[in-house]
């Protein structure tokens, strides 16, 4: 029996595609064949693939924590940009993902709010640029830890040390 399409139905099949093919693989037409409908279908819930990339982005920064008010402001932004990369790096190209649709604007999680308002807090006299370009930091070291592992796998690269990475992250 095919299950009544819905938005949340072609999102799970957006990150079931993203998760085993990645980015570059990802279709309307993908996600409609693993529907089981015509990509058509798809357009009354999900307008365009761009929609679509914002959508998987906000299922993906969903389950971004907010640290504890308690932290010292470095803390909690450290606190914060930890819970950020798990949420990319869980995915299959996530952090391209989350970047791409960054780019275009789209997105109903405004992932720079809650460091913009730590920020604010402390007296940053520009809290909304400065949540940004902390949100890009981490965005790029995430892509490129993303793809150097799964150029490893590919045999492109060598070697991939994930802890280097780790402890580059944390210092950043």
């Amino acid at each position: 029996s095919r299950m009544a399409l819905s938005r949340a139905a072609i999102v799970d099949a957006g990150l079931g595609i993203l998760d085993a093919y990645g980015l570059g693989d990802l279709s309307m037409r993908r996600v409609a064949d693993a529907l089981g409908v015509q990509a058509g279908a798809l357009y009354y819930h999900v307008p365009n693939k761009q929609s679509l990339l914002a959508a998987l982005s906000d299922e993906v920064l969903e389950d971004v924590p907010e640290p504890d008010q308690g932290l010292e402001a470095g803390e909690w932004l450290a606190a914060w940009a930890d819970g950020v990369r798990v949420a990319l790096l869980a995915r299959r190209d996530g952090a391209e993902l989350v970047a791409s649709s960054l780019a275009l604007g789209l997105g109903g999680v405004d992932l720079a709010a809650p460091p913009a308002r730590r920020l604010a807090d402390v007296g940053n006299p520009r809290p909304d640029a400065t949540a940004r370009a902390l949100l890009h930091l981490i965005l790029g070291l995430c892509v490129t830890e993303q793809t150097r592992a799964q150029l490893r796998e590919l045999g492109v690269v060598a070697e991939f040390d994930e802890a280097a990475a780790r402890d580059d992250f944390a210092w950043a």
